[in-house]
């Protein structure tokens, strides 16, 4: 099947479902780089998510299933196949007490300006992480000592076949960057986080607090997908990186950060080609003075 085959077989199975043709993925990503995509599909509820799978499955069509792209590299080919976002078009949410149900595609901004709202503690940590519900459960996203684990009370999947399944905290196997989501490629479609009562005067401070400390430390001035490495076991990426001679660096407009080396940022026109050849550097250098190899934490995609 070709591209205008795979639209008419989407189009006359869900009808209304919001869909975008050769969309730019710079567009959808916070490091603003990347080639096209076939088909960008927005699904707004669960089911709709499911029914997606299920027929992409039926006709082997390719897909990739995204969050808010705020941890994704897109190479400048592009990506053949289907997108499947799920951001705004997915972020419905609701305080039940001293619970958030969210869709997945909710900020976690969002997501803990509402616990405060709601005079709830917990997710102060999150108020200021680049990224969707979705994308912070399957990474175990966390800072400043919080994680998602410390939150987290269910989650609802589906596989990639469409198969819909709810995973309470143990199953989710939550580790460092890792989760069951990420390793077994589930697609988190809607979780229930469980909080605590607060002082909404405390809870407003820390946030401030902690978004003070991200402006001082992270270079937010310049597109990012934030940490680009894992932390080593024993060791600070960042500091490596520094220690390496590699702070200000750049290929093309592709820079490591001169705030916070853990952090390859585009300084404005950066290609997908200059951001990975200045990771490949960057690794390499670290491997050749400390022998230590670091791992990607941002995820890359597509085609040269």
């Amino acid at each position: 099947m070709h591209k205008g085959q795979w639209v008419d077989v989407i189009k006359q199975a869900i009808p209304g479902l919001a869909m975008l043709l050769d969309e730019p993925m710079w567009a959808h990503t916070s490091l603003k780089v990347g080639g096209p995509v076939d088909v960008m599909l927005m699904p707004t509820s669960a089911e709709e998510v499911c029914q997606v799978l299920h027929l992409l499955k039926e006709h082997d069509i390719p897909r990739y299933i995204m969050g808010n792209g705020s941890n994704l590299l897109v190479r400048d080919g592009g990506i053949r196949g289907v997108v499947i976002k799920l951001g705004d078009n997915f972020s419905d949410a609701v305080v039940e007490g001293s619970r958030i149900r969210a869709q997945a595609g909710i900020s976690l901004t969002k997501l803990a300006h509402m616990a405060w709202q709601g005079g709830l503690t917990g997710l102060e940590f999150a108020s200021g992480i680049p990224g969707s519900l979705g994308g912070a459960i399957a990474m175990n996203a966390g800072a400043y000592g919080g994680e998602m684990a410390d939150v987290l009370e269910k989650v609802v999947c589906c596989n990639l076949d469409g198969n819909m399944s709810t995973l309470d905290l143990p199953a989710l196997e939550l580790g460092y960057r890792s989760s069951k989501v990420r390793n077994e490629k589930l697609v988190a479609l809607e979780a229930v986080v469980a909080l605590k009562p607060g002082d909404r005067t405390l809870i407003r401070d820390t946030m401030d607090d902690l978004n003070r400390r991200r402006r001082e430390k992270q270079p937010l001035n310049f597109a990012s997908a934030g940490s680009t490495f894992k932390r080593p076991s024993g060791y600070f990426a960042g500091k490596l990186i520094d220690d390496a001679g590699l702070r200000g660096i750049c290929v093309g407009d592709a820079q490591v950060s001169d705030l916070h080396c853990g952090f390859v940022v585009n300084r404005g026109r950066a290609t997908a080609n200059e951001l990975l050849e200045l990771i490949d550097l960057i690794r390499q250098q670290v491997w050749d003075k400390y022998q230590v190899e670091l791992e990607l934490e941002v995820q890359v995609v597509g085609e040269d």
